[in-house]
């Protein structure tokens, strides 16, 4: 074979050319590309997808940032299904709003973008002395965010430009004066009202349902007495930790990172100084710059007669505002906080010693060495559990995308079984029981995740029973499960759910005799209101229920108060019902028309969100907005966004 395409190796590439030249111009190399992009969308705007990966990485990037600033969150709650959809919501919000902003052709200007980085007081935190931005500063923050400088910038700008969008509707926003009077005078209108309550749970002795009622309930609503689709599985899950379990560093290893780090390990040496600044900024005239000097020079040879004065002299003459009070002590530092020239000045300096006259960016200083903080040795043993560990992370980290490989590479081959890739990389098999196509209410880890959940319940998994592919559950975390046993959803035998069938016959009996026996009773009173036996009278509002059901308090207000009292009936549902009793309205207390301007503005503020939110609403009608995935049910979302600097 070797030998034929030897001898003809003309032929063979004709061969080829003629094979695989065309695929590339109907597909072209990004469709090459596509085919092995198998992401699954979980919401689209404006034709664009957001997918899972996406959504996995947006929201470790928003857990990590609420556990920054709340160290001590649950990190259930982080992890939970509801975090992760507002999570969602949040990133269709922005590509909503981002699409607007580019259809309308509204862009932020570098000037606007310069102006809001300069009022920005996370940036003004890193401006030097001198008004400079410290570059190196700077660089660090938007590393912490996983940018570069300049995608920080083009961030911002993203954000500014979005901000127009809604800007039109929240600033344009308001509401007149007399349309807030109508609207918050029905707010904090009062109504006295007397109220019965009929409550089901009362009449649930008074019923005793037969098997006939049990049955027709049954039949009737067999929708609720259905076990959904269920699968007990199989899993394994690689990440960085188990990566570290896998690596073993020698003793000698450890030793030598000991030796050669000990001094960064225990601790950095600090430093305490004082000096006395002459001002004199880099682009001041050279005569400006020069008349600085000799007045530092004349002060040094002052203080080289007599250096005890050093902190009354610095007190009078330093011109650094933020030390001279205190007779330029600068405190203790460590190397990296102070600018070059002035560090290496006083890194080489002995305790109580002058330094000659520095110049740095600022002017020139005289430093006097006030004392030194060395570090306590550390010893081996102390470091070593931290020594192991960082080595340990620093070797998984490099060896996690072989590993990865070798992983997805397992469990698609040996497709039968996990026990291969478990032997094989030391992972433990753990097992979950009753696994819904949907993250279950208080799942964590790879079990709350769609795409994961989504690959478990594919036809190849429920019917063939193999290997999951391996799954991207979030940056360096891939999973892989096998079901072990599928049901499909069925409706349970009426033996299997008699007692919550029971149950509901006997609360939909007991609503029914309320609402009757409530009924009854409204109309004998109406009729005779000399016989009604009411209690105590109440004295309600929208934003003072005083305990009384929202409903109540709703039909109360919004009963016609013309002819009073009035007597009207409420449907409490499967609570059951209330008869009331309105006796008068009490309008708003003049004494309180004080506090009417801060309300009308409340008010306007309401109806700027209101106007807003269906703003928003119809954006995302215009621009086919999708979420893709279920909402979950029950449960707390956290919705913590965190505010960092350079972020609007």
């Amino acid at each position: 074979m070797f030998d034929f395409v030897r001898k003809h190796t003309k032929i063979m590439m004709i061969l080829m050319f003629l094979l695989i030249i065309p695929s590339f111009v109907l597909f072209g190399i990004d469709g090459y590309n596509r085919m092995g992009d198998s992401d699954v969308a979980v919401a689209r705007v404006g034709g664009i997808d957001i997918t899972q990966t996406q959504w996995d990485r947006a929201h470790q990037a928003e857990a990590d940032r609420v556990r920054a600033s709340m160290p001590n969150v649950d990190p259930k709650l982080l992890d939970s299904a509801e975090a992760r959809y507002a999570t969602l919501e949040r990133m269709v919000r922005d590509q909503v709003l981002s699409l607007a902003a580019k259809k309308s052709n509204l862009f932020t200007s570098d000037a606007r973008l310069a102006r809001y980085l300069q009022e920005d007081p996370g940036i003004a935190s890193l401006r030097k002395p001198d008004g400079k931005l410290d570059m190196d500063r700077y660089r660090q923050l938007a590393a912490s965010q996983g940018l570069t400088p300049e995608g920080l910038e083009s961030s911002v700008r993203q954000d500014l430009s979005k901000q127009q969008i809604e800007a039109g509707v929240r600033m344009s926003g308001f509401a007149t004066s007399a349309v807030a009077e109508v609207a918050l005078r029905a707010f904090f209108e009062k109504r006295e009202i007397q109220v019965v309550n009929f409550q089901s749970a009362n009449y649930a002795p008074k019923v005793n349902p037969v098997d006939a009622d049990l049955n027709a309930y049954f039949q009737a609503n067999q929708t609720l007495f259905q076990a959904p689709e269920q699968a007990d599985i199989e899993y394994v899950v690689l990440d960085i930790d188990s990566v570290k379990k896998s690596i073993q560093i020698s003793e000698a290893d450890l030793k030598s990172y000991y030796d050669q780090n000990v001094s960064r390990l225990s601790g950095n040496e600090e430093r305490r100084a004082s000096h006395i600044l002459i001002n004199a900024p880099k682009a001041a005239a050279v005569a400006d710059r020069q008349k600085a000097k000799t007045q530092a020079d004349e002060l040094l040879k002052k203080l080289q007669l007599n250096s005890d004065n050093f902190a009354e002299l610095a007190k009078t003459v330093s011109q650094d505002p933020g030390s001279a009070a205190k007779g330029g002590d600068l405190g203790f530092f460590q190397r990296g906080a102070m600018v070059k020239p002035f560090e290496d000045a006083v890194f080489a300096m002995k305790k109580g010693s002058l330094s000659a006259v520095v110049e740095s960016d600022f002017g020139y200083h005289i430093i006097k060495l006030t004392d030194i903080k060395l570090p306590k040795e550390r010893s081996f043993e102390e470091l070593r559990p931290s020594i192991e560990s960082n080595l340990k992370t620093q070797q998984a980290q490099r060896k996690y995308a072989e590993v990865a490989e070798l992983f997805t590479n397992t469990v698609y081959e040996q497709s039968d079984s996990l026990k291969p890739v478990a032997d094989k990389l030391h992972l433990e098999i753990k097992t979950a029981s009753k696994l819904l196509r949907h993250p279950a209410a208080g799942a964590s880890g790879v079990l709350a995740n769609e795409k994961f959940l989504a690959a478990v319940f594919a036809p190849d998994s429920t019917e063939k029973k193999r290997n999951t592919e391996a799954i991207e559950t979030a940056v360096s975390h891939l999973a892989a499960a096998r079901v072990i046993k599928h049901s499909l959803a069925r409706t349970l035998p009426l033996a299997e759910v008699r007692a919550s069938v029971l149950e509901r016959v006997i609360a939909a009996q007991a609503t029914e005799l309320a609402k009757k026996d409530g009924t009854e009773k409204l109309a004998q009173w109406k009729a005779n209101p000399g016989k009604a036996e009411m209690p105590v009278a109440l004295v309600v509002s929208r934003d003072q229920p005083q305990g009384v059901a929202s409903e109540i308090v709703t039909a109360a207000l919004r009963a016609d108060a013309t002819s009073l009292p009035a007597w009207i009936g409420v449907d409490l549902g499967s609570k059951g019902y209330a008869v009331v009793r309105l006796n008068k309205l009490i309008p708003r207390l003049e004494a309180a028309q004080a506090s009417a301007r801060r309300d009308r503005d409340q008010y306007a503020q309401w109806w700027t969100a209101a106007e807003a939110q269906a703003y928003y609403a119809a954006l995302k009608d215009r621009l086919k907005a999708q979420i893709l995935v279920a909402e979950p049910i029950g449960g707390v979302a956290v919705s913590a966004k965190i505010r960092t600097p350079g972020t609007p």
